[in-house]
């Protein structure tokens, strides 16, 4: 290596060909070459001492090492078979390395039963989305995430109501956490070079859902979310024609000509509370 625990990029090229390895585009293998780019990352993490942290897809290790220098505890699940027995002898040993589809994965092996876990990752830009949705709904051990992902994907995960980026995905992660993006990152830093620029972005999980879950679920709320954006800057109750009586936006306060993008999850929870009300009171009648 150019430094100890540090890759640059004539480190990640050397290991790449020592081992006959090239990145693979389904798995949308980009693997960072700046050192400093990563230490940035684990600065913005905020992990150390005593924190538990799993990444998704090391890959080579470059942020896995970077993340492992604070002393937090890293647990590093990578899909790619052929990377494994590279990333063990790159990382310290104190890093666990799991050969794992992370979307596959038995989360509660993994992880334990207890919460305080950070995801911390440079997400494949195909599997980003659900990635972050399928923690968010089903892993609450991860209460931290930051993630470098594609810019375009980062700012609808982080999107606020009226912005150009809002949409489904943005109330789903509200329903959950909050979201910010925490910085841009070059094209440059990474090998192969992708075509878009990416940027991190910080997702902190409420205490509990933004909705309470005994008047709306989520599952509630997204089959609403889903039908507004799919009729995206259409009238509500054109875009909920079936879903949502007339009467459910007056006892919800929401005009029925309001559009989708304009509303916040607390509103769509309302929403969908008031047509639970209107649907169980017809059912006893």
């Amino acid at each position: 290596m150019s430094e100890p625990g540090r890759l640059g990029r004539g480190d990640v090229r050397r290991l790449l060909d020592a081992h006959g390895l090239v990145p693979t585009k389904s798995l949308g293998q980009h693997f960072v070459v700046d050192p400093n780019t990563v230490e940035r990352i684990a600065r913005l993490a905020g992990v150390g001492p005593g924190d538990r942290v799993v990444e998704i897809g090391p890959g080579l290790g470059s942020l896995t090492l970077a993340l492992a220098a604070t002393g937090a505890s890293v647990t590093a699940v990578e899909i790619d078979r052929r990377l494994v027995p590279v990333l063990r002898s790159v990382v310290p040993e104190t890093v666990r390395v799991v050969e794992a589809d992370a979307r596959d994965v038995d989360w509660g092996t993994l992880l334990g039963a207890a919460p305080g876990w950070a995801l911390v990752a440079n997400l494949p830009y195909n599997v980003a989305t659900p990635l972050v949705l399928d923690v968010l709904r089903h892993v609450p051990q991860v209460t931290r995430i930051l993630v470098m992902v594609q810019r375009e994907v980062a700012e609808r995960l982080a999107a606020s109501p009226g912005g150009k980026a809002y949409g489904a995905v943005s109330v789903r992660v509200a329903y959950f956490a909050r979201a910010r993006l925490a910085g841009l990152v070059s094209a440059e830093v990474f090998h192969p070079r992708p075509n878009v620029e990416s940027a991190l972005v910080e997702i902190v999980r409420r205490d509990a859902p933004a909705v309470d879950p005994a008047l709306a679920t989520f599952a509630e709320i997204d089959v609403l979310v889903r039908a507004g954006f799919a009729g995206r800057r259409k009238m509500l109750r054109r875009a909920l024609a079936g879903l949502v009586d007339a009467e459910a936006y007056g006892l919800a306060g929401i005009p029925a000509t309001a559009r989708a993008e304009e509303l916040g999850v607390a509103e769509w929870g309302t929403l969908a509370r008031c047509q639970r009300s209107i649907a169980s009171g017809r059912s006893q009648s």
